[in-house]
């Protein structure tokens, strides 16, 4: 298992089309992947998961990543968010 955090740096957070777009890429590999941010963790894989946690710009998500792609999960999932997964 390893996992970093990192901060939401889009002006709008994780709405539908970034979540969309993250849970899509997420759903490619094997590890488990969760996302903790403001006292719950949810499915790095599910949409409504991550819609239901309404992570806002500015918040520290915690991305956990467990299984045998671990490493590329992680980079892939750090890299996402830290673009502003797609938006300004």
């Amino acid at each position: 298992m390893i996992t970093k955090t990192v901060t939401v740096i889009n002006s709008q957070g994780f709405h539908m089309r970034p979540a969309t777009v993250f849970a899509g890429e997420m759903g490619k590999f094997k590890s488990k992947i969760t996302l903790e941010s403001g006292g719950r963790n949810v499915d790095g894989k599910s949409l409504m998961n991550i819609i239901a946690a309404c992570i806002k710009c500015g918040a520290e998500v915690k991305i956990i990543c467990e299984g045998e792609d671990e490493k590329a999960a992680l980079d892939k999932a750090v890299s996402m968010i830290e673009s502003g997964l797609g938006e300004e």
